[in-house]
């Protein structure tokens, strides 16, 4: 068992166990950029391993009804036969693949990264409403295209589709947003999974150390999930995806640290002001009406 392999596992289980997010978007790029192993190698090995991961922390939230089902079933309706496509299509593509790999999963990446900025900036406070208005449409179009995005990438099934359910379903709590994530990824996660196996693109070995640290990590993450903040860790899962995204296009490991780590102080700093501000703004307003009246 390789432990540098299992550290990752254990990292990346805990960050889905906590958010639902962080998965293919963290264990792909590092398995790649820390442990050189090949971009095709890591996303079968990588996929495979969170078929086993993902029912765990999907289970937890069907227990506790923190899901959405019919959200579920639109995203699957778009998702699967785009990520079974995807599957065959990365692995008939071979070694060859690699460098579009890297390139398409920096992107994916990034993109996850300003999605999870744009709905920490856009929808700062939880909600508690259930969400029940579902946009089939834009819903089924998310899951094709996230479908095909993890079929030849592995990333997708948390970092991407969690943040733009917020987007499309402002309404829903992130407690569902974590819980319809987790059970439609189990799906999602299966078909893209049983193609690259299919490819014959898997290493045992490296699924076996992938799962000995992300097994207990999102049973941790799950069981703790209520009680750590939830916003600390997302700005810090945003810097990371920052850094890893910029990493796989080329940027060097400063440039990618210091981009991660403007991100987060960026994200931490710019809701309080804007908060504080319209704080301010109200108060005044109110002296203003007490002494007119």
């Amino acid at each position: 068992m390789d432990l540098g392999v299992a550290a990752t596992g254990l990292l990346t289980g805990l960050m889905v166990g906590v958010t639902g997010m962080g998965g293919g978007a963290l264990t792909m790029p590092l398995l790649t950029l820390v442990f050189g192993v090949p971009p095709l190698a890591a996303v079968s090995s990588d996929l495979v391993a969170a078929a086993v991961m993902k029912p765990l922390g999907a289970a937890v939230h069907l227990r506790r009804r923190t899901v959405q089902p019919d959200l579920v079933g639109w995203l699957c309706l778009g998702s699967l036969p785009c990520a079974a496509a995807g599957s065959l299509l990365a692995g008939s593509l071979g070694e060859r693949a690699g460098a579009a790999l890297k390139i398409a999963v920096g992107c994916a990446v990034l993109l996850a990264a300003a999605t999870l900025f744009a709905r920490l900036l856009l929808h700062p406070r939880p909600s508690t409403s259930d969400g029940t208005r579902v946009r089939p449409v834009p819903t089924v179009l998310l899951g094709a295209v996230a479908g095909l995005v993890v079929g030849t990438t592995s990333v997708g099934s948390g970092s991407l589709i969690i943040v733009v359910l917020l987007l499309l379903n402002r309404g829903l709590s992130s407690a569902r947003l974590v819980g319809t994530d987790l059970v439609q990824a189990v799906p999602l996660v299966l078909v893209s999974a049983l193609g690259h196996a299919f490819a014959g693109d898997v290493h045992i070995g490296l699924v076996g150390s992938l799962l000995s640290g992300s097994v207990p990590g999102v049973l941790v993450g799950a069981l703790v999930s209520s009680k750590v903040p939830d916003r600390p860790v997302r700005l810090l899962l945003g810097g990371m995806l920052v850094t890893t995204g910029l990493m796989m296009l080329g940027a060097e490991v400063v440039a990618g640290v210091s981009a991660g780590l403007l991100v987060v102080l960026l994200g931490a700093v710019v809701p309080p002001l804007r908060h504080a501000m319209s704080s301010r703004r109200g108060p005044v307003a109110g002296e203003h009406r007490e002494v007119v009246g």
